[in-house]
C-alpha cells in the first residue's frame, strides 16, 4: 500500500519493538506511583490506567488547594507534610481520602467515555434507547465500570481497625458524591429542529462542583469512635463514648465525612504543615483567622496591568497599560 502522508496514524502498524517499548513505559509509570502489589497489578493490566491515575492525583490535589485557599491549612501536600497527615485521622485527612477517591472515580469514568481505556467504553446503560443513542454520538460517562474499578483498587471493608474503617468510609463518601451528581443530557434530532428522535446519555458533574460539595461535608464532619456489633463481631463507626463539648452525638450517615483525631491549629510550623508565617491574606476577610492573632504586615507595591481593552477588527485586542498601587498583606512570624 502506498501512503500519501494524509492517513490517520491508526493505520500504521506497530512493530513488536514499538509495542514492547510502550508496555515498558507503561509499567514504569505504574512502578513510579508506589502502589500496593494489587494496585500495581491493576495499573499494569490496562495502558490507560496509569495516565488516569496521574490525572486523578493532579486533579484532586489542585481541587483541594482551591477549596482550602483561604484556610489555615491550605492543603499543603509536600512529601513530609502529607505523610504525617495521612498517619492521623484528622478531618483534613478525611477530606483527602474523599477527594482522592472522587477524583479517581471521576477520571476513570471520563477516560472510559473518551476511549482511553481498553477494558471499558461508553456508559453501559441497560435500555435499548440509550444504546441506539450512541449511534448519534451520545456517549455517557461510564460510572458503572469506574465504581467497580475504584472499589477493587481501594480494597475491601476492614473488620476491626477503626482508622482503616474510617478511611474506607470516607473513600465511599467521595464516590457517592460523584454518583449523586450524575446528570442526564439529551439531544433532539429531527427535521427543522423537531424532536422526533431524542437521545440521552449520562454525564458527571464538573469536578469543581464535587470539590465544593466535599468541602461542605468537611465543614460538618463528625468525630467518631468505635463499637463492636455483638451479632457479627465486626466493628462499627459510632459517636465517641464520652460526650465532647462542641461535638455532636449524631450517628454518622453514609454520606458524612468522619474523623477520629482533633486537628492541630496549623498556625505554627509542625510535621503537619509549614504554618501560616508569611502567608498572604485578605484584610477584613481572613487575616485575623489565618494569622492566628499574630497580626499581619502590609506592603505597598506598584503593579501594571492591561486595561481599557478593545477588540479591533481583525483580529486582535488593543489595551492600554494602567499603573496602580496595591496593598499586600502577609502574616507576621
Amino acid at each position: 500500500m502506498r501512503l500519501t502522508g494524509n492517513e490517520p496514524l491508526t493505520i500504521l502498524p506497530l512493530t513488536s519493538e514499538m509495542e514492547e517499548a510502550a508496555v515498558k513505559a507503561h509499567y514504569k509509570v505504574c512502578d513510579r506511583l508506589k502502589l500496593e502489589k494489587k494496585q500495581r497489578r491493576m495499573c499494569r493490566r490496562d495502558p490507560g490506567v496509569a495516565e488516569t491515575l496521574m490525572e486523578a492525583i493532579s486533579m484532586s490535589a489542585l481541587e483541594c488547594q482551591y477549596q482550602f485557599r483561604f484556610e489555615r491549612w491550605n492543603c499543603t501536600l509536600e512529601g513530609r507534610y502529607r505523610a504525617s497527615l495521612l498517619k492521623r485521622g484528622f478531618k483534613e485527612t478525611a477530606f483527602l481520602y474523599a477527594i482522592s477517591s472522587a477524583g479517581l472515580t471521576h477520571a476513570m469514568a471520563k477516560a472510559c467515555s473518551a476511549g482511553r481505556m481498553e477494558r471499558c467504553t461508553c456508559d453501559e446503560a441497560p435500555d435499548l434507547e440509550n444504546r441506539e443513542a450512541w449511534q448519534w454520538g451520545g456517549c455517557g460517562d461510564n460510572l458503572k465500570y469506574s465504581n467497580k474499578f475504584v472499589k477493587e483498587f481501594l480494597g475491601r471493608k476492614p473488620n476491626k481497625d477503626l482508622r482503616a474503617r474510617v478511611d474506607f468510609h470516607n473513600n465511599l463518601v467521595g464516590m457517592k458524591v460523584i454518583k449523586a451528581g450524575v446528570e442526564t443530557t439529551c439531544k433532539c434530532h429531527g427535521v427543522s429542529g423537531s424532536c422526533t428522535v431524542r437521545t440521552c446519555w449520562r454525564q458527571l458533574s464538573p469536578f469543581h462542583e464535587i470539590g465544593k460539595q466535599l468541602k461542605q461535608k468537611y465543614e460538618t464532619s463528625l468525630k467518631v469512635g468505635s463499637t463492636t456489633n455483638e451479632a457479627t463481631g465486626e466493628g462499627d463507626i459510632s459517636p465517641p463514648k464520652k460526650s465532647i463539648p462542641g461535638h455532636s452525638d449524631q450517628i454518622p450517615r453514609t454520606t458524612d465525612l468522619v474523623y477520629i483525631d482533633d486537628s492541630p491549629s496549623f498556625c505554627l510550623m509542625s510535621r503537619y504543615s509549614p504554618g501560616t508565617s508569611g502567608r498572604k491574606c485578605y484584610k477584613d476577610k481572613n487575616c485575623d483567622s489565618i494569622c492566628c492573632g499574630r497580626g499581619h504586615n502590609t506592603q505597598s507595591r506598584v503593579v501594571t496591568r492591561p486595561c481599557q481593552c478593545q477588540v479591533r477588527w481583525c483580529c486582535y485586542v488593543e489595551c492600554k497599560q494602567c499603573t496602580q498601587r496595591e496593598e499586600v498583606y502577609t502574616c507576621k512570624d
